[in-house]
C-alpha cells in the first residue's frame, strides 16, 4: 500500500489572514501536520514488521501510535478543507444543514456558542468537533482531547477546530478565546454542507 502524504492546502498560506497568520499556517501545516503523517507511516511500518516476525509484544504501543498519528492526520486534513478566505465564507441561512443545526441546537447562533465554548474548554490539547452520528441521525458537538480521545465511535466529523497551542500561539499568544472567536470568519460552510450530505448516506 502507498504511504500517506501531506495534502496540499487548498489556498495560500496567507489566505486566512488576519484571523490566522501566515507564519502559523506554515508551521502548522508544514511541520506539525507533516509530523503526524510521518508518525502514522512509521507506526504502520512497525505493525507490518511485528506481523512479519510474529512478535506482538509492542502491539499496545503501536496501536496507540496508530490512533494518535492517524487521527492527527485525519483531523488536520479535514481542518484545512473546512476553512477558506474570509470573503468566501458564507454562513448558511437555509438548506438541510441549516435546518438540522436549528433542529439540533435551537439556532445557528446557539450552535456557534455551544461549539465555541467546547473549543475554549478543551482540557490541554485537542479539538472541537461538529459530528454527524448516523445511528441516531443527529448532530453532536464533541471535544476531542489530543486527536482521538472523547470521540463517539462511528460519528463523522463535519466541522473541526484545532485548539492545540501551535494552531494559534504565534498570533494570539495564550488567548485561545480570541482565536476561536475569530476563526468563525474563515469557516468554509460550503465544504461543511458537502460533508454533511455525504455523511447522511452512511
Amino acid at each position: 500500500m502507498e504511504e500517506y502524504k501531506l495534502p496540499d492546502l487548498p489556498y495560500a498560506y496567507n489566505a486566512l489572514e488576519p484571523y490566522i497568520d501566515e507564519q502559523t499556517m506554515r508551521l502548522h501545516h508544514g511541520k506539525h501536520h507533516a509530523a503526524y503523517v510521518n508518525g502514522f507511516n512509521a507506526a504502520l511500518k512497525r505493525a507490518e514488521e511485528a506481523r512479519a516476525k510474529g512478535d506482538f509484544a509492542a502491539i499496545q504501543a503501536i496501536s496507540k501510535l496508530l490512533a494518535f498519528h492517524g487521527s492527527g492526520h485525519t483531523m488536520h486534513s479535514i481542518f484545512w478543507s473546512v476553512m477558506c478566505p474570509h470573503e468566501a465564507s458564507r454562513e448558511p441561512t437555509s438548506g438541510e444543514l441549516f435546518d438540522t443545526i436549528v433542529a439540533s441546537f435551537g439556532s445557528l447562533d446557539s450552535f456557534k456558542k455551544h461549539f465555541s465554548e467546547a473549543a475554549k474548554a478543551v482540557e490541554g490539547n485537542g479539538w472541537a468537533v461538529l459530528a454527524y452520528e448516523p445511528l441516531g441521525k443527529r448532530l453532536l458537538v464533541l471535544q476531542a482531547e489530543n486527536h482521538q480521545k472523547l470521540t463517539v465511535q462511528g460519528s463523522v466529523p463535519l466541522l473541526v477546530l484545532d485548539v492545540w497551542e501551535h494552531a494559534y500561539y504565534l498570533k494570539h499568544q495564550n488567548n485561545r478565546a480570541a482565536y476561536v472567536d475569530g476563526w468563525w470568519n474563515v469557516v468554509n460552510w460550503g465544504e461543511v454542507e458537502k460533508r454533511f450530505a455525504s455523511a447522511k448516506k452512511i
